[in-house]
C-alpha cells in the first residue's frame, strides 16, 4: 500500500464529519486549513511519516524524499514498478494559482476543482477565478498550461452557491478529430471547452483555448433557464441581468434542481460547434448547442425517470434528487464526419441508449432502454431479496469498442441477525447480446443487454454512507491491468479493483490529508492500439502520480468491512498491518504472476514476465556481478570472481535473465543524475548528452574488459559453456555495445541536422526551432512519448532524454517507424519536403544499422558462434519498420510528377543505401531460420519480393535519369546532337547507365537480383558481363544460368538458349529437365534421335501448360502459357514418329505402334477449332495419358484401321457407322458444349461418351478402350462394365422382340434385325474375328462368355464376362436369346452381308 498514516483518531460516520467543520484543525480528519496548517505538526499523529506529500508551494525536492528509493535510482526497470509512481507536478503557473487562491481564501472554503480527461490526455483545474488546462502527458519541463478567466457574474452565482459545495463538469471538444487526423503521440492543437457549474447550472464555452485570440465565452445561466431564454449573448458584449447578493433564490433553484452529469461532442460540419448534453435531478435532459457567439440551450426530454421503484419495504417515491445520475458516450472519440453519435443515460433503475444527430439542428431520439433493477435476476441486479433496502445506481462508464457497460452499485442491507446496517458495493457489467443487429432490429422492445459476468463484489459490507456522499462516487475503467476499473470517492480517495481468479483484489491510493485530495482519474493512452496504459491520478496538491499494473497485481488485497472513502483507508493502518501487507509482494504467487502477466489479447508481456520469473537467486548473482564490477573499475583488479560468480549460479540463466544481460543493460540505459528536466527541448543542444552516451558506452567496454579479466576471457568463455548453447546471454550483451554505437552515431547525425537547419534561409524560427525540428527529431520524440507512456517511472522526464537513455530499446525506433509513419510524414506537407523527411529518416535508419555492423566486425572475436542466432536488427520489428520507410520512398519515385530532379536524385542516393540495409536485415533473418532447422519459404518469398521491388524501382529511376541527361543539349542526340547521326550517342548513353548503375550492380550481385542482372546486362548488351554473372552463381539448380535460360524461354528465343547452353552444358540439362518441349531439340542436335522421340511423345500428350513446339519465333503460335491445342499435339507426335524411324533402335517398332494408337485416340477427339465440354468431366487423371498406355503391339490388323480410309462392307450401316466423325460432333444438341481444345485423359473421354447417351457415342467409348493398354482395361474394368450396360440400354429389346414374333423372323432376318443393334455392333468390335486393339484385346480382361451359370459372380465383386452383363439386364428373362444372339454373332462374323448364310439361333 501507499504512504501508510497510522494511528489516526477514529470518525463515526461522513454526517459527524461535516458537522466538525468549525472545531480546530488539529481535530479535524479533513485536509488542514491554510492557515491552520501551521498550528498541526506532524507529531500529533502517532507512526506518522516524517517526509508528507509537499504542500504545493514546496520544492521538487521534496517530493523526492516522499518517494520510493527505486524512482531514484539511475537505472529504470520494470520489474521495479510495484507501487504509486510520482511521474509529475503541476506547471508553475498552477503552483502560482493554488497558492494565490490558498492564501486569499477563508480558512475551511477553500474548494479546488479538477478532472482529467483520456481523450484529449489534458487536465483542469479551478482555482478561484482562474480555469486552468494543460496535458498530463508532457513533462514537467515542456508542460504548457493555459490560464483562462472565469466571467464574474459566473463567479458570483457559484459563490452563492458555494455551501452547497463546489461541483464543477467541464468536458473537452477535440477540434482535430473533426479537422484533421489524429495520432495517439499528437498533442491536441485546438480544444474548446464547455464548463458548467452543477449546482447553479451556469454553462460557459470557450469555442478554442489554443487560439492566439482567446475572445470572451459564451454563457448561460440558470435564470434564462426559468425565463425560457433561448440563448444568451457573449460575454463582453450586453451583459445579462445581475442577480442582487442577497437573492438565494438561484441558490434555492440549484439546490432542488441540479446537473448531474455533462457530455459534448463537436459537430462536424459547423466552424467550433458543438452539442452538450446534461442531465438534471428533476428528471429533464437539456440540450446547449454552443457556438462562438452564444448558446442555444432547450430541454429536450422530459420523464427520465420511471415509476419502478428501487427500493424496497421504504414506501418512498420513485426517484431522487440525485437522477438521472450519468451521461456517457457510447464510444470515447467521435470520427470525422460522423453523423450520429450514441450515448448512454443512468437513471435509479435502468440504462437509457439514446441517439443525437450531429448537423446543424441537433435532435435527440430514444433508442432502447434495459431495466437493470429487477425481480429478473438475468437483467441486472435483483432486488427485493431479503435485508435490502435501498438500490443506488452511481456511475456509468463503457469501454473503448463501446460494448461493455459496467455500472457502479451501492446497495443498502439490513442483517436480520444483528440488526446491523451495511452498505454492498458492487460492479455490474453489462454487454450486447450476441447477435444483436443494431442496424436492422427494433430495439425499442425487448431486452438488449445481457449480463457479461456475475456480479462483481467490491466490499461485502462497508460503513453505510450518506447519500450525498454515495452520489460523490465516480467509475473509470480502461486501465491496466486489463478488466481494473477505479472507484473516486467524494473525499478524496482511488480504489483500485481487480478481479482476479473470481475473487476482488483491491488496492487503494490515498494521501496524507495535508496533501489534498484526489480529483479525478484517468488512463495513460497506450501507444499500441486496443493496449490499456496504466492508470493516473490527478491530486489536488501533489501532482500527478501512476498507478503501475504490478502494483495493483501485488499490493491489492482481499476487500475488507471497510469502506470506500478515507474512513477505513490505508492512512488509518497499523505500522504491523503495513508491514503485514508489504509482505504480498514477497508471498505472491507464481502462478498468479504468471496468469496476470498476459494482456487482454492473450499475448505474454515480455518485461512483466522476465520480472516474474526472477529469483532470489538471479537477485543475488546480478548483485554480486555489479559488486565485482564496481570493485574493478575502482581497482582494476578482479580476484576470484569467476568461482565467485559460479558459485551464486550466475551462468545457470540465459537469454534477458542472465545476470550478466541484466548488469549490461543497466549499463547502457542508466538515466543521468545531472540531466536536468526543466530545460525541455533545449536538452537536444546540450554537448551532455553526447558525454553521456560517451560515458556508457567507456563503461561497457570496461564491463566487456571485466569479462575478459585482461587477457583469458575465462568468463566469457564460461558464458558459452554453463549458457544455453546458443550464447543468447552474451549476444545480448553485446548487442547492448551495437545498439549504444548507433545511438551515438545517431546522435552525431541529430547535430549535423540541426547545424544544417541552423543554416537555413527561414529567419523567421528561432535558432531552438530550427535546431528541434526536421523528422529525426519527431521520430525521438516518438520513441521517448513511447517509452514515458510504457514505463510510468519515466513520466516526469523529457522525451529526448528518455530517447537517448533508453538505449536497449533501440528497436522502438523501427517500430515507430512502422505504426507511424503517416505522422512524421504528412500528406499535407509539400511533396518536397516529404522527400527531405523520408532521407533523413533513411539515413538515420543506415546510421544506426552500418554502426551496429561496424562494431560487431570490430568486436568480431567476442561473438558466440551463429547457431541460430539471429541479429537484433533482423527482428521482424526492425524489418517492418525498414520496410515502411522504403515502401514510401519507392512510392514517392513511383509518383514524382511534382519533384524537381535534384530532389529525385537525393532521394534515390538514399533509397540505394537503405536497400543494402533492408536486405542485409533478411539475410541475417533468413539465415538464423536456416540454422535452426526452422520453415524459411515464407520469410525467403517476402525477402525475393521485396529485393526486386527495390532493386527495380532503382534501376527504373537511373534509365530515367540517363534518358533526361542524354536528351540535355551537348550531351548525347537530344536536341539533335550529331552524336545520334554517327552513332557514338548510343555508345555514350550505355556508357553513363554503366557508371551509374555500378552501386546498384554490386548490390544486385550480393543478394543475387537476378531481375535486375538480367535487365542491366540486356540494357547494356553486354554478353561478356552476363557470362560472367553466370559463372559467378552456379547453384545446385543452375542459379543465375537457370534464369538466365528461363528469361530466353520465355520470349521463345530458344535459337539463342541453346547457343549459349553449349557453353553452360550442366546448367542447360537442369533446365531442359524441367521443360522438355526444348529437350527434343538439344537431343536432336547431340544426335539422339531415339531420345528425342521418347521425349516428344511425353510432350505432346503432357499436361503442362509449358508444352509447345519449340521452333523458331516466327512460326511459333503464341500460345503463352495456355494449354497445348489438340493440332499441336498431333504434330508433336508425328514428329516423335520421324524421330523414331530416324533412331531405329531395338524397340522403334513398338515405341511406332504406341504412337499410332495414341494418334487414332487424338483423332476420337480432335476437331478443327478449340470447343468446350462439361467442366464436371474434365476430371484430372491418375496418370497422364502417357502413363496410362505403355509400348506393345497391334493385333489383327484391320483394313480399314486407317482412319482416311472408305468404310469396308463388315462395318454396320451407314447409319450405324461411327468413325466418321468425332466425338464433338456426335453430342446432342442440348449438351452443354464447352471448349475442348485441350487433351482429355482415356476416362474422361469414355465418361463423355457415356453422358451422351447416343448409340454413336457408346461405340465411340469401345473404340477409346480399344486403343488404350491393356493395364488401363485391367484397371477400369468396371467403367468398361459400364459400357456394356449402356450398350444394352440403347435398343428396345421388348419391342425388338415383339416383332420377332409377331413376324416370325427367319434366322437371315434375325440376323439382319440384330445387326442393328448396338451389343452387336460392339462385340464384332471388341471380339470380332477382324478386331483391332493395342497391346492384347478385351478377352483378356471381360470374356465374352461365361463357362457355367454356377460360376457367375455376384453383383457386388462384378460380373465375370459379357454375358453375365447382359444376364443382369431387367428384359434378360424375356429377350436373353436374342441378347445372346446378337452378342455371338457380332463375335463371329467380320461381314453380315457376306456371309454364306445366317446363323440359326439357339
Amino acid at each position: 500500500m501507499f504512504s501508510p498514516a497510522t494511528g489516526k483518531s477514529k470518525h463515526t460516520s461522513f454526517k459527524d464529519r461535516n458537522a466538525r467543520k468549525n472545531l480546530q484543525p488539529d481535530s479535524s480528519p479533513m485536509t488542514p486549513f491554510a492557515d491552520a496548517r501551521k498550528l498541526s505538526f506532524d507529531d500529533s499523529i502517532a507512526n506518522r511519516p516524517k517526509t508528507g506529500t509537499p504542500a504545493p508551494w514546496a520544492s521538487r525536492l521534496s517530493v523526492l524524499a516522499r518517494m520510493s528509493p527505486v524512482k531514484k535510482k539511475d537505472n529504470v526497470d520494470d520489474r521495479e514498478q510495484i507501487e504509486p509512481v510520482y511521474v509529475g507536478e503541476f506547471p508553475q503557473v498552477v503552483h502560482d494559482e493554488q497558492t494565490n487562491f490558498l492564501r486569499r481564501s477563508v480558512p475551511g472554503e477553500a474548494c479546488i476543482a479538477g478532472g482529467m480527461d483520456k481523450g484529449t490526455a489534458l487536465s483542469w483545474m479551478i482555482c478561484g477565478s482562474k480555469l486552468l488546462i494543460w496535458s498530463y502527458l508532457s513533462p514537467a519541463a515542456s508542460k504548457k498550461c493555459v490560464v483562462l478567466d472565469l466571467p464574474s457574474d459566473v463567479l458570483r452565482i457559484s459563490n452563492a452557491n458555494a455551501y452547497l459545495g463546489d461541483s464543477w463538469s467541464l468536458c473537452f471538444v477535440n477540434w482535430d478529430n473533426v479537422y484533421q487526423s489524429t495520432n495517439v503521440l499528437r498533442q491536441v492543437t485546438s480544444v474548446g471547452v464547455v464548463l458548467c457549474n452543477q449546482k447553479s447550472r451556469v454553462v460557459v464555452y470557450w469555442h478554442d483555448v489554443y487560439s492566439d485570440d482567446v475572445v470572451n465565452p459564451a454563457v448561460t445561466l440558470a435564470s434564462s433557464f426559468r425565463l425560457g431564454i433561448a440563448s444568451s449573448p457573449v460575454f463582453g458584449g450586453s451583459a445579462p441581468r445581475r442577480l442582487q447578493s442577497n437573492d438565494r433564490r438561484e441558490s434555492i433553484l440549484a439546490e432542488s434542481c441540479s446537473f448531474n452529469s455533462l457530455i459534448a461532442s463537436p459537430l462536424p460540419f459547423d466552424d467550433h460547434i458543438c452539442v452538450a448534453l446534461a442531465t438534471s435531478s428533476n428528471g429533464e435532459l437539456w440540450q446547449f448547442k454552443c457556438s462562438p457567439t452564444g448558446i442555444h440551450h432547450q430541454n429536450v426530454y422530459d420523464g427520465l425517470l420511471g415509476s419502478t421503484s428501487p427500493f424496497t419495504g421504504c414506501g418512498q417515491p420513485s426517484g431522487s434528487k440525485g437522477y438521472p445520475r450519468s451521461l456517457v458516450w457510447r464510444f470515447a472519440l467521435s470520427s470525422k464526419g460522423e453523423s450520429n453519435r450514441q450515448f448512454f443515460l443512468l437513471t435509479d433503475h435502468e440504462i437509457q441508449c439514446f441517439n443525437v444527430q450531429l448537423s446543424a439542428n441537433p435532435a435527440v431520439t430514444k433508442v432502447w432502454s434495459h431495466e437493470i433493477i429487477s425481480t429478473d435476476n438475468d437483467l441486472g441486479i435483483k432486488k427485493d431479496l431479503a435485508g435490502q433496502k435501498r438500490i443506488w445506481p452511481l456511475d456509468i462508464q463503457v469501454d473503448e469498442r463501446g460494448k461493455e457497460i459496467t455500472v457502479l452499485v451501492a446497495i443498502f442491507c439490513k442483517d436480520r441477525v444483528t440488526s446491523s446496517s451495511y452498505m454492498q458495493y458492487s460492479l455490474l457489467t453489462m454487454q450486447y447480446k450476441s447477435g444483436l443487429h443494431e442496424a436492422s432490429s427494433d430495439l425499442t422492445h425487448g431486452s438488449v443487454l445481457q449480463k457479461k459476468a456475475p456480479v462483481q463484489v467490491i466490499i461485502p459490507k462497508a460503513r453505510v454512507e450518506e447519500e450525498e456522499f454515495l452520489f460523490s462516487m465516480r467509475l473509470r475503467v480502461g486501465g491496466k491491468p486489463s478488466g481494473s476499473a477505479v472507484i473516486l470517492s467524494g473525499d478524496g480517495t482511488a480504489t483500485v479493483s481487480y478481479l482476479w481468479a473470481n475473487t476482488t483484489r483491491l488496492y487503494q491510493f490515498d494521501l496524507p490529508y495535508d496533501a489534498g485530495k484526489v480529483l479525478d482519474a484517468s488512463v495513460f493512452p497506450s501507444t499500441d492500439d486496443g493496449e490499456e496504459g496504466a492508470w493516473v491520478v490527478l491530486t489536488e496538491k501533489a501532482g500527478l502520480w501512476a498507478i503501475p499494473e504490478k502494483a495493483v497485481l501485488f499490493g491489492g488485497v482481499e476487500p475488507p468491512e471497510r469502506s470506500l472513502s478515507r474512513k477505513g483507508s490505508s492512512n488509518e493502518r497499523s505500522a504491523e498491518e503495513e508491514k503485514k501487507n508489504l509482505s504480498v509482494l514477497g508471498n505472491s504467487s507464481p502462478i498468479k504472476a504468471n496468469v496476470d502477466a498476459r494482456d487482454s489479447a492473450g499475448k505474454w508481456k515480455t518485461g512483466f514476465t522476465s520480472a516474474v520469473c526472477r529469483t532470489a537467486q538471479d537477485e543475488e548473482a546480478e548483485a554480486l556481478l555489479s559488486h565485482l564490477f564496481h570493485d574493478f573499475l575502482l581497482s582494476g583488479q578482479v580476484d576470484g570472481a569467476l568461482q565467485k560468480l559460479k558459485n551464486v549460479g550466475a551462468f545457470e540463466r540465459d537469454g534477458e535473465t542472465n545476470a550478466f544481460a541484466r548488469v549490461s543493460k543497466s549499463i547502457v540505459d542508466t538515466l543521468a543524475k545531472h540531466w536536468t528536466t526543466t530545460r525541455g527541448a533545449e536538452i537536444v543542444a546540450l554537448a551532455v548528452v553526447s558525454n553521456q552516451l560517451i560515458e556508457k558506452q567507456q563503461k561497457h567496454e570496461k564491463f566487456l574488459q571485466f569479462l575478459a579479466l585482461s587477457s583469458p576471457r575465462r568468463i566469457a568463455h564460461s558464458m558459452w559453456h554453463h549458457c544455453s548453447s546458443s550464447g543468447h546471454a552474451l549476444q545480448i550483451v553485446l548487442e547492448h555495445g551495437e545498439k549504444l554505437t548507433g545511438m551515438i552515431q545517431l546522435r552525431e547525425l541529430q547535430n549535423m541536422i540541426s547545424q544544417s537547419h541552423l543554416t537555413g534561409v527561414n529567419s523567421q524560427q528561432s535558432s531552438l526551432e530550427k535546431e528541434v525540428s526536421g523528422a529525426l527529431w519527431d521520430l525521438i520524440q516518438m520513441v521517448g512519448e513511447r517509452a514515458r507512456r510504457n514505463t510510468v517511472l519515466l513520466m516526469d522526464r523529457d522525451n529526448a532524454e528518455v530517447f537517448y537513455s533508453k538505449i536497449s530499446d533501440l528497436e522502438e525506433v523501427f517500430y515507430c517507424l512502422n505504426k507511424h509513419l503517416d505522422y512524421i510524414i504528412s500528406v499535407e506537407q509539400p511533396l518536397k519536403v516529404q522527400v527531405q523527411r523520408a532521407c533523413e529518416l533513411s539515413k538515420a535508419c543506415v546510421t544506426i544499422i552500418r554502426s551496429a555492423m561496424h562494431y560487431k566486425n570490430e568486436h568480431h572475436m567476442w561473438y558466440p558462434p551463429p547457431d541460430g542466432l539471429a541479429r537484433w536488427y533482423s527482428q521482424p520489428v526492425v524489418r517492418e519498420g525498414l520496410w515502411t520507410v522504403a515502401s514510401f520512398m519507392i512510392g514517392t519515385l513511383a509518383d514524382s510528377s511534382g519533384i524537381d530532379s535534384p530532389s529525385k536524385s537525393d532521394i534515390c542516393a538514399h533509397l540505394e543505401m537503405f536497400a543494402d540495409v533492408v536486405l542485409e536485415a533478411y539475410v541475417g533473418a533468413i539465415t538464423a531460420k536456416i540454422e535452426r532447422g526452422e520453415e524459411h519459404k515464407g520469410l525467403s518469398d517476402e525477402y525475393w519480393k521485396r529485393r526486386d521491388t527495390l532493386l527495380d524501382s532503382l534501376y527504373q529511376q537511373i534509365k530515367v535519369f540517363v534518358n533526361v541527361r542524354y536528351q540535355e543539349p551537348g550531351e548525347g542526340g537530344g536536341f539533335g546532337g550529331v552524336d545520334s547521326v554517327d552513332g557514338n550517342g548510343e555508345q555514350k548513353e550505355e556508357g553513363m547507365l554503366r557508371e551509374l548503375s555500378l552501386n546498384l550492380l554490386s548490390i544486385a550481385r550480393r543478394h543475387e537480383a537476378y531481375p535486375t542482372l538480367w535487365n542491366m546486362c540486356c540494357d547494356l548488351n553486354n554478353s561478356t558481363l552476363l557470362k560472367e554473372l553466370m559463372h559467378e552463381s552456379l547453384g545446385p539448380r543452375g542459379g543465375f544460368s537457370y534464369f538466365v535460360f528461363e528469361q530466353l524461354y520465355e520470349n521463345k528465343q530458344f535459337s539463342k538458349l541453346l547457343r549459349l547452353g553449349e557453353e553452360f552444358a550442366q546448367e542447360l540439362i537442369t533446365f531442359l529437365k524441367d521443360n522438355q518441349d526444348l529437350l527434343w531439340l538439344h537431343e536432336i542436335f547431340l544426335h539422339q534421335f531415339s531420345a528425342a522421340s521418347k521425349t516428344l511423345h511425353v510432350v505432346a500428350l503432357s499436361e503442362d501448360s509449358r508444352s509447345f513446339p519449340a521452333t523458331e519465333k516466327e512460326t511459333v503460335p503464341d500460345f503463352g502459357k495456355g494449354e497445348l491445342m489438340l493440332p499441336d499435339r498431333k504434330r508433336l507426335l508425328l514428329l516423335s514418329k520421324i524421330a523414331a524411324a530416324a533412331g531405329k533402335d531395338a524397340d522403334y517398332e513398338a515405341e511406332l505402334e504406341r504412337i499410332d494408337a495414341d494418334l487414332k485416340i487424338l483423332k476420337l477427339q480432335s476437331v478443327p477449332s478449340p470447343r468446350q465440354t462439361d467442366p464436371s468431366l474434365i476430371s484430372q487423371a491418375n496418370k497422364t495419358f502417357s502413363e496410362e498406355t505403355t509400348v506393345g503391339k497391334l493385333t489383327r490388323p484391320h483394313r480399314c484401321a486407317d482412319l482416311n480410309s472408305s468404310p469396308c462392307r463388315g462395318c454396320p450401316a451407314p447409319s450405324r457407322r461411327h468413325n466418321d466423325e468425332d466425338i464433338l460432333k456426335l453430342l446432342p444438341d442440348d449438351m452443354d458444349k464447352q471448349q475442348i481444345g485441350s487433351l482429355l485423359p482415356p476416362w474422361d473421354l469414355i465418361k463423355l461418351c457415356l453422358k451422351g447417351g447416343t448409340p454413336a457415342l457408346v461405340l465411340r467409348a469401345f473404340d477409346v478402350f480399344a486403343w488404350t493398354s491393356s493395364s488401363f482395361r485391367r484397371s477400369n474394368r468396371s467403367l468398361l462394365e459400364e459400357c456394356w450396360k449402356n450398350a444394352v440400354d440403347q435398343d428396345d429389346w421388348e419391342k425388338l422382340y415383339d416383332f420377332y414374333i409377331a413376324e416370325g423372323w427367319s434366322d437371315e432376318d434375325t440376323v439382319q434385325g440384330l445387326g442393328k443393334t448396338v451389343v452387336f455392333q460392339a462385340s464384332r468390335r471388341c471380339y470380332g474375328p477382324e478386331s483391332e486393339t493395342y497391346e492384347g484385346g478385351f478377352g483378356e480382361v471381360l470374356p465374352l462368355r461365361q463357362d457355367g451359370i454356377e460360376r457367375l459372380p455376384s453383383m457386388d465383386t462384378g460380373s465375370a464376362s459379357v454375358e453375365a452383363i447382359l444376364m443382369q439386364h431387367k428384359d434378360f428373362p424375356i429377350v436373353g436369346k436374342l441378347m445372346l444372339a446378337a452378342l455371338m454373332l457380332g463375335s463371329a462374323q467380320a461381314d453380315l452381308y457376306e456371309e454364306d448364310g445366317p446363323i440359326p439361333m439357339e
